[in-house]
């Protein structure tokens, strides 16, 4: 499984703080299938920083950035399962081969804002959907939090402005290689092709596909304007989670007090992962207008036409994803209470 170590992957490597110097009890390997720019290396460097601080040396925390480690979700979460990796950050649509019903989180438009999916995230919700992990897993997989991976997913194409559903009839749009992000895109009467990360600039060069769903971070990243995308409406229809994994029994093999400190690393990181894609999207959106791109932001009533295409998604998702009806049930019970507790807020903020 051992692969290569890239350039990029021996820089991130080999970040030490002063304390990872001391001699350590516990090493944990965590590797992230990204690059230096993103959301999930700015997640793991907080990481680092805060458990070999906060355990005095006692834990050493290895970054690997890149796919040295692993290459696909169901290859770094065997990794995760087997012990050979300690901690993985994986995409829902990542790890849906393995626990289907972490697609809840791609449902479009259940959360309406950062407030609603943050607050939800650092509830028990994720005590749910870890538990069930664990019990899918033989008690090998252990969800420890769920960040942000990119800001909100969004529809952005090579060809027109999209105001409604109705103008994204007939786009060759690509998706994840997941099932949820397909029942998305044909439920607004496009054509979906599931295509892997690295093949998509190519992909929309070429006219294989003519849009996608993304944040601006990653649109910007990956330089897309530069293959023709330059439409794209800021729908939200999905909160961009990070699932972030580790081996259960190398969770467990530590001291309480050390569980602590690796439980409060994970906290630290997500709060990382939420704040980094707010601030890089500043740049990333005045970037994509100033090459000419076109940003179109729908009005309530449109964005309740986008809500309204999507309903045969919920009606899928509860017929054929396994444990998906409990997991739906959780997260809407969640969003909810989260709902009505910033409506009292509002009401004693705002009088």
């Amino acid at each position: 499984m051992l692969k290569k170590l890239t350039q990029l992957a021996v820089t991130a490597a080999v970040l030490v703080t002063p304390m990872a110097l001391a001699a350590q009890d516990f090493t944990i390997r965590a590797t992230a299938n990204s690059n230096t720019d993103d959301e999930d290396y700015d997640g793991l460097v907080v990481f680092k920083d805060y458990v070999e601080a906060a355990s005095n040396g006692r834990i050493a925390v290895e970054l690997f950035i890149g796919t040295q480690l692993c290459a696909t979700g169901e290859e770094c979460l065997e990794g995760v399962s087997e012990g050979s990796i300690d901690v993985y950050i994986s995409t829902s649509g990542g790890a849906a081969g393995i626990f289907p019903y972490v697609q809840v989180l791609d449902l479009p438009y259940l959360m309406s804002s950062d407030r609603v999916a943050e607050a939800v995230l650092q509830g028990d919700f994720v005590r749910i959907m870890r538990d069930r992990a664990l019990e899918d897993s033989g008690n090998t997989i252990r969800l420890m939090t769920i960040g942000n991976t990119g800001g909100w997913r969004n529809f952005a194409n090579t060809e027109r402005r999209v105001q409604t559903p109705a103008d994204l009839q007939g786009l060759k749009l690509r998706t994840v290689v997941a099932d949820l992000p397909i029942q998305l895109v044909e439920a607004m009467g496009a054509s979906a092709t599931p295509i892997q990360w690295p093949e998509l600039f190519t992909s929309l060069q070429t006219g294989v596909v003519e849009g996608t769903a993304n944040g601006i971070t990653d649109i910007m990243n990956m330089k897309f304007p530069d293959a023709g995308l330059q439409y794209l409406t800021l729908d939200g229809h999905s909160y961009m989670g990070a699932l972030w994994w580790m081996n259960n029994d190398a969770f467990l093999a530590m001291p309480e007090d050390l569980r602590r400190v690796v439980v409060d690393g994970f906290a630290a990181l997500q709060q990382a992962t939420f704040a980094s894609p707010k601030r890089k999207s500043i740049a990333a959106y005045e970037a994509f207008l100033a090459g000419g791109g076109d940003l179109y932001v729908p009005t309530p009533a449109e964005k309740a036409l986008f809500a309204e295409a999507a309903q045969p998604v919920y009606e899928w998702f509860a017929a054929n994803v396994q444990g998906g009806p409990d997991m739906l049930a959780a997260l809407q019970e969640a969003v909810a209470e989260v709902e009505a507790e910033m409506a009292a807020g509002y009401e004693s903020d705002l009088n």
